[in-house]
């Protein structure tokens, strides 16, 4: 069985990107197939373009589009929430030292948008999921952009043609494997879109209806023809519910005689424990991957494996058929 490092290495093609994930100090390392360290004398990546993308999702895109010729760091680490996510020291210097810093945008992750402007970062950063038109969900009185772009694998398409300009851009030379790298892997996202679709199709009309812990599926159910009938808290996890929301939401759910809500694997789950309980619905056997891609050799351990298995659990839960995703 391959070892999670292993995994990693083979995933990202760096050993930095392990170090960040698995939080070992080995930050500018790196080696080639000759076995001979990439990395010059003062820790920099020599020739690859220096990366560093701040969630999970961005991660795995960029290392599909970049392969070998980018340096690529992942601030967060699986299953870290970006809505909560503090920076640490250690985050200022990857700033500092990146030649391209990719973020999603859209107030996805607040205090690392907050210490990139306060520090006067001088590498070219992009907020990746502002490439897409956003939902304009109601909040307070007033509309804000929701930040879960990806949770429609067809907004994934733009997202990394913006990834794959930006290193082009910058690293003119590596043009060619950039673009098809990046073909390939558009393609592997547009067989997944048609995936999904036909998947969540299979669930009785009226029970595709989904209850999540935070409003993080909207675009997901937008594609593919699903209603989120109520969530506990909004668009970030920073809010708390309080227990009129609680009880409006079981009223809700037994109105609706939805079949399962839904926790997911950045939150605590007792809160939509206690309201499965409470209507009388079945929790799902599955927590939904929202926020971050799962821990490594886990099922939703790349975008394309956490969207897959999102599917089958809601599909499975609302009851609907799962076919497998092709290979």
């Amino acid at each position: 069985m391959m070892s999670l490092g292993t995994h990693w290495v083979q995933r990202y093609g760096s050993l930095a990107v392990v170090a960040s994930i698995l939080g070992v100090g080995l930050v500018g390392c790196d080696t080639t197939e000759g076995g001979e360290s990439a990395a010059t004398p003062d820790g920099s990546a020599g020739d690859k373009l220096v990366v560093v993308a701040t969630s999970t999702i961005l991660a795995d895109w960029a290392a599909e589009v970049g392969g070998e010729q980018i340096e690529l760091t992942s601030i967060l680490q699986p299953g870290a929430d970006p809505h909560l996510y503090e920076p640490v020291p250690a985050d200022s210097v990857a700033f500092e030292q990146a030649d391209l810093i990719l973020y999603n945008g859209y107030n996805l992750e607040p205090n690392l948008i907050r210490l990139l402007n306060a520090t006067g970062v001088k590498a070219q950063r992009v907020a990746v999921g502002e490439v897409v038109p956003p939902l304009d969900l109601a909040k307070s009185g007033s509309t804000v952009p929701d930040p879960h772009v990806w949770g429609d694998a067809s907004n994934g398409v733009p997202m990394v043609e913006a990834i794959r300009d930006e290193f082009i851009a910058l690293a003119p030379e590596h043009k060619a494997i950039f673009s098809q790298n990046a073909a390939t892997y558009i393609q592997e996202l547009n067989q997944l879109h048609g995936w999904i679709a036909a998947q969540t199709a299979t669930i009785p009309p009226s029970q595709r209806q989904l209850v999540t812990t935070h409003d993080a599926f909207q675009y997901y159910a937008n594609a593919y023809g699903l209603t989120v009938a109520g969530t506990l808290i909004g668009l970030s996890t920073e809010e708390q519910p309080s227990a009129r929301t609680v009880q409006q939401l079981v009223e809700s759910i037994q109105a609706l005689g939805v079949p399962a809500i839904f926790a997911e694997t950045t939150i605590n789950p007792d809160l939509t424990t206690t309201v499965a309980t409470e209507a009388g619905v079945a929790l799902a056997d599955a927590k939904l991957y929202s926020d971050s891609l799962g821990a490594p050799g886990s099922d939703g351990d790349t975008y394309i494996t956490m969207m897959v298995a999102n599917t089958r659990a809601i599909t499975a839960n609302l009851g609907g058929a799962v076919e497998d995703f092709p290979e």
